[in-house]
């Protein structure tokens, strides 16, 4: 990181710089602001520890966050990001620091009110992202050694989905979106096999995986080559999963809003026959 020189400290861990390519930047980090007059100037050595919003958006509705959070939940928000940057050795899409502390500021909130958000996607996400979902306990963890405040299991979720979102570049939306598809689809399959899929078998999470790789294949478009002699031999033998594969395809036509190959009813139909021969 390049020098920066100080505009003004906003808070102990917040403060507005000028950075010679960037223009006018918002920094974050623990302590940063603390003692810091207009016209310092941060040094690059201890730019690993402090976080840049260069966005003009992010830096506004951060900014707008601040009066709302204190130091102590700021700095163990600040260190959990810090957490999943070392975890994931990656870049985060800067919209995390907003997106993140507006989530734990409510859901901290929402608890000391004796309200507990229920996350129904939480069994999906965990095997949908499950280094996200890992990296997601720690930070639980980390919050409930700073603060004493214990988050419930399906903040783990959340939290993870905020990880996935950030690391991969992904509209948070999107990433909501694709888990609750899976939620339904898995629905869908135990409905009409009539069936109770064990969510902790390694056959659930090959089919989740199955299902995830499907639908992002989807979104990009890519074709994957059908078999013919397995379709017509998998249309005989197993007629209740090829005609439960094509219903699935057609949730995620519905809620993707692009085509899906017919190649991706045979490797579901897979999927659901070897599913169906272990329950039954």
């Amino acid at each position: 990181m390049d020098q920066i020189t100080v505009k003004k400290a906003l808070n102990n861990n917040v403060l507005t710089g000028v950075h010679e390519t960037y223009g006018e930047v918002v920094l974050i980090g623990k302590g940063i602001g603390f003692n810091r007059k207009p016209g310092d100037v941060i040094d690059r050595s201890v730019g690993e520890k402090i976080f840049v919003l260069k966005s003009e958006k992010e830096q506004e509705n951060y900014i707008k966050l601040l009066p709302f959070i204190d130091n102590d939940l700021q700095e163990t928000i600040i260190a959990s990001i810090q957490l999943i940057k070392d975890r994931t050795h990656s870049t985060l899409n800067e919209h995390i620091h907003v997106a993140l502390t507006d989530h734990l500021m409510f859901a901290i909130n929402r608890l000391s009110n004796g309200m507990e958000m229920k996350n129904p996607f939480l069994i999906e996400t965990k095997a949908l992202y499950p280094s996200d979902y890992e990296i997601a306990k720690e930070v639980v963890d980390l919050i409930n050694n700073k603060t004493g405040i214990y988050l419930p299991p399906g903040e783990i979720g959340f939290i993870a989905l905020h990880i996935h979102s950030a690391v991969n570049n992904r509209n948070l939306n999107e990433v909501n979106q694709h888990s609750q598809l899976v939620t339904q689809l898995i629905n869908t399959i135990e409905e009409q096999l009539d069936i109770k899929i064990d969510k902790e078998s390694v056959d659930y999470m090959r089919l989740v995986r199955h299902l995830r790789f499907a639908i992002e294949r989807v979104k990009c478009g890519e074709k994957v080559n059908e078999p013919e002699k397995i379709t017509s031999m998998l249309k005989e033998e197993y007629p209740l999963c090829y005609t439960l594969s094509w219903k699935l395809i057609k949730i995620m036509q519905q809620a993707l809003k692009k085509q899906v190959f017919d190649a991706e009813a045979v490797y579901l139909t897979m999927h659901l026959q070897r599913l169906q021969k272990k329950v039954k």
